[in-house]
């Protein structure tokens, strides 16, 4: 159960984390967003990564082996940056509509799939 918990967790950090460092990108489609500067995109960005890491260390926390978890240490970071591209690459697509899915894309996915295989591989 741990190891759900942790992956849900990550799933929500990874979300709050794609908006922190490319929702900017975006603030041109946002009427009221379009005259921030970068200090203000800055600000904004933090203000994201702050619930980023509401969720991230307990992920953390909860799925390591010192704690009763299922990962360890590189484990936990090869499942994250999986999560990562994942939730990044869902975002762009279907939030932002500002990427297409390509054939290349599958096929790097198919990689980060048996990166996780052999990590995991005892």
């Amino acid at each position: 159960m741990k190891g759900i918990y942790t992956i849900l967790l990550l799933v929500i950090s990874n979300f709050f984390m794609t908006l922190a460092w490319y929702g900017h990108l975006q603030f041109k489609k946002i009427s009221w967003l379009q005259g921030v500067g970068l200090l203000g995109v800055i600000l904004i960005s933090w203000g994201l990564a702050f619930f980023e890491y509401l969720f991230q260390v307990p992920a953390n926390k909860i799925g390591h082996a010192s704690n009763g978890g299922p990962f360890s240490m590189i484990e936990l970071k090869v499942v994250q940056e999986v999560i990562s591209v994942t939730v990044f690459t869902l975002v762009a697509v279907y939030l932002f509509k500002t990427e297409k899915f390509s054939w290349n894309h599958f096929v790097g996915f198919v990689f980060l799939v048996l990166a996780v295989f052999f990590i995991f591989k005892k």
